[in-house]
């Protein structure tokens, strides 16, 4: 794995894709290409090969949601995506994760916030901060998601893997379910990378989606 993070910014709006170019230029961390449109968005992670791609939702052509679909069901290795969104979380956002996002970022980001975001999302872990989350789940956990395409049977995890996956449906970093139950850190990296094998999932996002469809945790009981 290359030390710089390969970086493409999707969104139809110069202005946010110009700043964000701007504020990416930083040691480690390169922008390779940038779409204003879910159609331009998939050519150019197709030529460039990104490894993190920065996705607005509401776009010209083709939305984000069907542009993420389409990039993650590409043949060989995928990027990570994250979705741009406003204060008010965007609708599409709940649907987005279960399309394998790796979490979301609000347009308001802080450069310094920004910067680290792009990095931690590399490496595999997932930007679904703990009350962005709480109000995401909030909003949507009761609708009828009997479509939802994650499937896990929860009977594989062990008692202390459910104990990790209902920590981490809260929101919660490796270091805070670390604190939580009392295990070091690098022990809960293990219990996480088991957890997402056993239950066929893409990442952190994904599981915390499965934990509220399943009933594991319910809005309300994230904190």
């Amino acid at each position: 794995m290359s030390d710089t993070v390969r970086v493409v910014i999707v969104d139809d709006q110069a202005l946010v894709r110009s700043g964000f170019t701007m504020i990416l230029a930083a040691d480690g961390i390169a922008v390779v290409g940038a779409a204003g449109d879910g159609e331009e968005a998939v050519e150019v992670v197709r030529r460039t090969n990104p490894d993190v791609v920065l996705m607005d939702i509401r776009m010209p052509r083709l939305d984000g949601l069907e542009a993420t679909r389409q990039i993650l069901g590409r043949a060989g290795p995928a990027p990570r995506v994250v979705i741009l969104t406003t204060f008010d979380l965007d609708r599409y956002v709940y649907a987005a994760i279960a399309a394998g996002a790796s979490g979301f970022l609000l347009k308001d980001v802080s450069p310094e916030q920004l910067v680290a975001a792009v990095r931690l999302v590399r490496t595999g872990d997932a930007l679904l901060a703990p009350a962005i989350t709480r109000r995401l789940i909030q909003r949507y956990a009761r609708r009828d998601h009997r479509s939802f395409p994650l499937a896990g049977d929860l009977s594989a995890l062990t008692a202390r893997e459910l104990e990790v996956l209902t920590v981490l449906a809260r929101g919660h970093s490796n270091a805070e379910i670390a604190q939580t139950l009392q295990l070091s850190e690098t022990t809960v990296k293990t219990h996480v990378t088991r957890i997402l094998g056993k239950l066929d999932l893409r990442d952190r996002a994904q599981a915390i989606v499965l934990a509220y469809e399943v009933g594991l945790v319910t809005p309300g009981s994230a904190g």
